[in-house]
Parts: C-alpha cells; sequence; structure tokens
C-alpha cells in the first residue's frame, strides 16, 4: 500500500499548515506576511530590481478600498488586506493557469481563506456585497500593476480590467521595495486593524 504524500507545509513559525484541512489554530500573521511578501505577482515579469509581491499588491487594494468605501467597517478592511492570504501557501497563479488546473485550485483557496478569516475573527465565508466591492479594488489594482510595470498599454488594461475612475488613484503609485520593507508594512497594518476590531 503507498504511503500517502505529505499535506501539510512547516512554516516559520514552527506551526504545520495542513493544506487539506487547515485549520485556524495553525495560521499566524507572520507567516502569512513573510510568505506574500517572497510571492511575485505577475509570475514575476514585472519591470523593476525587486518582485512586486502579493504583499504589495495587498496592500495596494486596502488603500484603494478605502478610497472606494471609505465607510467601510474594520473587519471589511481586514478582509480586503487578506483578500489573497492563501497565496502564502499555494502561490499566485495568473488566470490562465487557474483555468488549466481547474477546480481544484478553487476549493483550496476557499478552504484556506476559511481557516484564516476565523483565524482573526472574520466570516469564514465573504459576504457577496462585500466580495464584490473588494474585487472592484482589486480590478483597479491589476490595472495599475499592468500599466506601471508589466508592460501593458493603457488601452490592454482597460480592456482586461476595467477603465478606473482616475479620482480613486490618484496619488497613489507602485513603488518596488525589498520583501523585509513590505513584509513589515503588512504586518503593521494587520496589527492596527487587529487593534480597532
Amino acid at each position: 500500500m503507498a504511503k500517502p504524500a505529505r499535506a501539510w507545509q512547516r512554516m516559520l513559525s514552527g506551526r504545520r499548515l495542513d493544506l487539506l484541512d487547515p485549520t485556524p489554530v495553525d495560521i499566524e500573521i507572520e507567516d502569512i506576511a513573510h510568505g506574500l511578501a517572497f510571492v511575485a505577482r505577475w509570475n514575476g515579469q514585472t519591470e523593476g530590481d525587486w518582485p512586486y509581491s502579493v504583499a504589495e499588491h495587498s496592500l495596494l487594494v486596502l488603500d484603494l478600498f478605502e478610497r472606494l468605501c471609505p465607510k467601510a467597517s474594520v473587519a471589511d478592511r481586514l478582509t480586503a488586506l487578506l483578500h489573497d492570504a492563501p497565496e502564502y501557501v499555494i502561490g499566485d497563479m495568473i488566470s490562465p493557469v487557474k483555468a488549466a488546473v481547474g477546480p481544484g485550485y478553487g476549493e483550496l483557496d476557499k478552504r484556506l481563506s476559511a481557516a484564516i478569516h476565523i483565524r482573526f475573527g472574520l466570516p469564514a465565508v465573504t459576504p457577496v456585497r462585500l466580495k464584490k466591492q473588494i474585487k472592484k479594488a482589486d480590478n483597479i489594482s491589476a490595472w495599475m500593476e499592468a500599466t506601471q510595470i508589466a508592460g501593458f498599454s493603457i488601452g490592454e488594461a482597460d480592456k482586461f480590467f476595467g477603465k478606473p475612475d482616475r479620482t480613486v488613484i490618484d496619488g497613489l503609485d507602485i513603488h518596488l521595495r525589498p520583501p523585509v520593507e513590505v513584509r513589515r508594512d503588512f504586518t503593521a497594518r494587520h496589527a492596527a486593524l487587529m487593534e480597532s476590531l
């Protein structure tokens, strides 16, 4: 009889996260921040000397979400910050790869999201209304990334991600930074939100 494949990953915190059955007690924000700071968006196909990380993207999405929804609750803001948190262990796959992998990726993402949300006092499943609001901020972030660092023309970005309201992005620019700086900022934003819950 074949030995089952290992389905857990050891985190730097010492936790063992079971990817098939993740539990909130095995989730630590330091592990999330560290992992996301080293996961490159756009499969690393961005300009600059540093990769544009999922942690940096998450901070931008939070900024955009706060501009789009200035009266959002602290819990909603925390949900926006953590919208891609499962990628700290499953990586960031571009949409064409997700489509090729099939529904298994989505199920794994849902299980990890639920455990992460419960760990930080959020509903296991994000309400549809909030999910749509965060997705709008996510699309604006993708547009900004596409045009500023991923080599897309404005016309291409408008086609794939939608044309953003310029007042929402006014004053926001993408600056690539070392992972240690991004990790520190991600952890600090999370701590500030948790203190306000």
